[in-house]
């Protein structure tokens, strides 16, 4: 590991500041360009997805011609009747668009939290099947080299973070969730996903150190600790109900792209009938400028009417649902 971290480095992590998460942090000014998110109806994992990824990858992308692209799916579990990670023809379509536009290096990456042996859970999920390759262009992150680093904003009581150096190097860093509901958080999308760059041989198992320093706090500081980077939801087959892995397979049929994550995973919370306001960690992302507001979102495709499937939520999270006027 970078920077020789020892014991007592390890339990500053889960230390810190006493604090709450929004002291010392003021609101950022909102950007002149309102975020674009696309909608893209998509009804089953087919040849069509390549087509669909090219041009969210083209409308989004922007100029990756020699850049260094990193894709993270969402790998938990596998169970083979439900639909808990991310699809790999995704992840295939994905990197081939993006060697398409020119990208330097395209490489997948994961740090579940529940699995230890990553490359099986891979391989269970059909990822070697199907993404040509696979184990050549993939990264473990939970034993990656990391780097200590500050988070650019600090809501959570963690004043440092041990982050994955193939993370940290990425020209782009492509957040891939699977569309689902979540029994801590509502909803787990682009921002939750990013809980699995962090390595578990550091935070623990299911990274219980960024659980103990709060785990929405925890969701805004990883956002910021990776500016540059990129949505795709898989909403093709979600999960609703007790997710992120005991959940029901829920086929809503789109996928969800963009630059702003907030923006993004307040689009797919609005698809799955959750009012973005209620859920708090999007309301702490506001803080630092994101953007929830429908009226602040530009939208492309779809409109969210035409394709909205309402999830079913734990009775705890009964309070996100989104209203109707």
């Amino acid at each position: 590991m970078t920077g020789g971290m020892n014991r007592r480095e390890w339990i500053a992590v889960a230390g810190g500041a006493a604090a709450a998460g929004l002291a010392g942090c003021g609101t950022a000014p909102r950007p002149s360009r309102p975020p674009r998110v696309s909608i893209v109806k998509a009804p089953a994992y087919d040849q069509r997805v390549y087509d669909i990824m090219r041009r969210l990858v083209a409308e989004h992308a922007g100029d990756v011609r020699g850049r260094n692209v990193l894709l993270k799916p969402n790998l938990v579990e596998f169970e083979p009747a439900s639909s808990i990670n991310t699809h790999p023809i995704l992840v295939h379509a994905a990197a081939e668009a993006f060697r398409a536009q020119g990208a330097a290096s395209v490489r997948i990456a994961e740090g579940p939290g529940h699995r230890r042996n990553t490359l099986d859970l891979a391989d269970a999920a059909g990822y070697f099947h199907t993404v040509p390759g696979f184990e050549d262009d993939f990264t473990d992150l939970n034993l990656d080299d990391v780097t200590r680093v500050h988070p650019a904003r600090q809501f959570s009581r963690i004043e440092k973070l041990y982050l994955p150096n193939t993370a940290l190097r990425a020209d782009l860093l492509v957040s891939m969730p699977k569309m689902k509901t979540h029994h801590w958080v509502g909803a787990t999308l682009s921002m939750k996903n990013l809980f699995g760059v962090v390595p578990s041989g550091i935070y623990g198992w299911p990274k219980n150190v960024l659980h103990w320093a709060g785990i929405e706090q925890s969701i805004v500081d990883l956002h910021h600790a990776f500016p540059r980077h990129m949505a795709i939801v898989d909403g093709i087959v979600g999960m609703e109900g007790n997710g992120p892995i005991q959940g029901t397979p829920k086929a809503a049929g789109v996928l969800v792209a963009g630059r702003d994550p907030v923006a993004v995973d307040a689009t797919c919370c609005r698809i799955m009938g959750i009012d973005p306001l209620r859920v708090g960690y999007l309301k702490l992302a506001v803080q630092s400028g994101g953007s929830l507001a429908g009226h602040d979102i530009e939208q492309t495709g779809e409109h969210i009417a035409s394709v909205a499937t309402p999830f079913e939520l734990i009775p705890e999270f009964g309070y996100l649902r989104q209203v109707r006027s």
